[in-house]
Formats: C-alpha cells, sequence, structure tokens
C-alpha cells in the first residue's frame, strides 16, 4: 500500500514546537495550498488549509527555520487521527505527517514566486543544497536556468566502439 503526499504552500503561522514527556520534538504547523482551479464559475482559486506535524529533526528544523508566510514543501504521509474533545464528541481529523520539509522560496525572495531555497540535507528545488542533490526545479510559474553548467565528470568518446566499456 502507498500512502504519500507532497504538499506545497505557505505557512499560515510561525510553527509551534513542542516537546513529548520523554523530550521528542514535535512541531504543529499550518500550510495553506491554492487549488490549480477556480471556482465553479471560474473565480478566484480557493484554498485549502492543512494541518501537518513534524516530529524528531525535521520538527526542529521547521520550528527554527521557519516563519508565518514563507513558502514550504512538505513531504510525508496523510494521517487520520482519533480523538475526544472536551464535551467528549468524538474527533476525527486528518494532517500531513512530515518526513521531509524544503524551502520552498528563497529568504531573499520575500514573498514572490522564485523556487530557488536551500535545504539541509535534502534535495532543494533549483536552488542550493548543502549535503545533498539539487533537483531541478519545478516549473511552477517560471523556472530560471543556473547561470553556469556544472561541471562534468564524463568524458565525450570517439566514433570507435573499441572503447566502449561494453
Amino acid at each position: 500500500m502507498l500512502n504519500h503526499i507532497t504538499i506545497m504552500g505557505r505557512l499560515t503561522r510561525d510553527p509551534e514546537l513542542r516537546r513529548t514527556g520523554s523530550g521528542i520534538a514535535v512541531a504543529s504547523f499550518t500550510v495553506a495550498v491554492d487549488r490549480d482551479f477556480g471556482g465553479r464559475d471560474g473565480g478566484e482559486k480557493e484554498t485549502d488549509f492543512i494541518d501537518c506535524v513534524a516530529w524528531r529533526q525535521t520538527g526542529e528544523f521547521v520550528s527554527k527555520y521557519f516563519t508565518k508566510g514563507r513558502m514550504i514543501v512538505v513531504s510525508g504521509r496523510l494521517q487520520i487521527r482519533s480523538w475526544t474533545d472536551k464535551d467528549g464528541n468524538k474527533r476525527r481529523t486528518a494532517e500531513v505527517v512530515a518526513d521531509n520539509c524544503y524551502f520552498g522560496d528563497s529568504k531573499r525572495d520575500e514573498g514572490g514566486s522564485s523556487y530557488g531555497g536551500n535545504a539541509y540535507g535534502g534535495n532543494s528545488f533549483g536552488g542550493n543544497s548543502y549535503g545533498g542533490y539539487n533537483a531541478p526545479a519545478p516549473s511552477y510559474g517560471g523556472y530560471n536556468a543556473p547561470a553556469a553548467a556544472p561541471a562534468s565528470d564524463f568524458a565525450m568518446l570517439e566514433d570507435d566502439d573499441a572503447q566502449l566499456p561494453f
């Protein structure tokens, strides 16, 4: 079975970092995600507000580097949780349990539509990556190609088949 979700949107408030009784960090935050289409009458796009939770180092990372309004990419799984409210009613809620969180914009972008950010130890969308692979930028609202092509470890082979390794 497969349960994987990736969302991209803006934080509606600063992440809230708490600790369990045993000291495990857990961050809670809400992401506002615009739908790809407008309403039935072709009007404004609707927005979904998706609750997310990040545990341990991921939660500490989100709490330290993300603030209200920042673009975030969350990759994880969808979880349905049952609970009882203060009036004794049984309730259910859906939330994304984050495995990885990435910057969806750059700090210097200040709310624009550039998707070149940094990620510590993971993929980033078109920006710098500390200790990870630089993924190509997605086609969300425009892509600016890198200024210089990365150095290549490959060499051109002559047309002679004798040089082929197989």
